[in-house]
């Protein structure tokens, strides 16, 4: 199975090296969507508003997409993607030429799991975590996929009294570098989120996931996985999601910028969030487009190259629709910023003393529609 090579993402370049870089880099707009929001359920508070609908119903509804960017799904074992299907999907793959880009491990929903999946201190409903990401391991592989998601939503707590949070840590970990041993060669993206469904949630955050993510990779065993590290290339990885980030009051271009410098950005979820919050999910642009336009610019300094997963929850419009209109906010975001002048910008990071005020600025007459009714600017 080869692995997308991220080790560029952390890279150090010289000023004159990053205006280059920004001036030659441009940043591939291919986009995934999960397959369960062309047919969402109902909420915890109301029932569902579209009709339930076939696999083969949501796969035909995707590819109308395809026209508009949309080239990958995702897919989470063993709900949208299982041994019952799977030559479906190996069947939609090669007739639509889009690409399953990860599955996601289903460790988080079933009732078994209510006290925890890989964390879990009940032996055999850890074990049934760790089988469960050991066969979306081996799906993976088997399907050409670029990773599996691990998303540890019902791992952690609500009352923190007592709590063996070191022992819950390190079955957590040790529980992915099992699997990943017992599946060697394959990428996991980690996506950390600070609360809900529980309380507190493992790893929760970006620079928890990077901690994990080196932890994991510490204790991994198999010959084929320490070749691997040893060549430099990240097998534990981070697929961090806009509205998580802003659910724990992190700063979105801080924390990929973060990611990108080990080289562990495997993959990205987009949508838009107010600042902590309950997870919305809201459609890419609606909340704060200027967080989503500073993370492209550091997604485009560090030469991300993977894909744009959409992750929204579009209740009230048609799901092709929300889609639609993500990757339009994100391919107008992307026109601003190749439209910046890099130099200009570089000059405000690297001289502050020399330029106090001056990048604001520039970002004012980026947005405006008529820059020429503005102030005049002296640069």
């Amino acid at each position: 199975m080869r692995l997308v090579d991220l080790r560029e993402q952390g890279q150090r370049r010289t000023p004159d090296e990053l205006l280059e870089h920004l001036k030659s880099f441009h940043l591939e707009l291919k986009f995934s969507a999960g397959v369960w929001f062309f047919s969402p359920a109902g909420g915890r508070f109301h029932d569902r508003y579209t009709p339930p609908m076939s696999l083969e119903e949501i796969f035909a509804r995707a590819e109308g997409l395809k026209k508009f960017g949309l080239l990958g799904l995702e897919a989470h074992y063993p709900n949208e993607i299982s041994e019952d299907n799977i030559s479906l999907w190996k069947n939609f793959i090669k007739d639509s030429g889009m690409k399953l880009v990860g599955i996601a491990a289903n460790i988080f929903y079933e009732s078994q799991f209510k006290f925890g999946s890989l964390s879990s201190p009940i032996p055999e409903v850890r074990r049934t975590a760790i089988e469960r990401v050991k066969r979306t391991l081996e799906l993976v592989k088997e399907i050409e996929a670029d990773f599996a998601i691990i998303w540890p939503g019902i791992d952690g707590y609500e009352n923190n009294f007592g709590v063996d949070f070191q022992a819950m840590r390190a079955r957590f970990a040790e529980g992915i570098a099992e699997a990943m041993d017992a599946v060697p060669g394959v990428r996991i993206a980690f996506e950390p989120k600070p609360y809900e469904p529980r309380g507190r949630i493992l790893y929760g955050t970006t620079s928890e996931g990077i901690l994990l993510a080196l932890r994991v990779e510490n204790v991994l065993q198999s010959p084929q996985n320490r070749e691997i590290l040893q060549e430099g290339h990240s097998l534990v990885t981070l697929n961090p999601e806009m509205g998580h980030i802003l659910m724990g009051y992190e700063d979105p271009p801080y924390a990929y910028s973060l990611v990108m410098e080990y080289g562990k950005l495997a993959h990205t979820h987009w949508n838009s969030q107010p600042l902590g919050n309950y997870d919305q999910d809201l459609n890419v642009g609606v909340i704060s487009p200027e967080l989503a336009e500073a993370t492209l610019y550091v997604l485009k300094m560090y030469g991300y190259r993977g894909y744009f997963g959409i992750d929204i929850n579009p209740e009230r419009m048609p799901p092709e629709r929300a889609i639609m209109n993500c990757i339009d906010a994100i391919k107008a975001m992307n026109d601003r910023i190749e439209a910046l002048d890099h130099e200009k910008i570089l000059y405000c990071t690297f001289h502050p003393d020399k330029a106090e005020g001056l990048l604001e600025a520039l970002l004012i007459r980026a947005r405006a529609p008529h820059p020429e009714k503005l102030s005049p600017l002296d640069f």
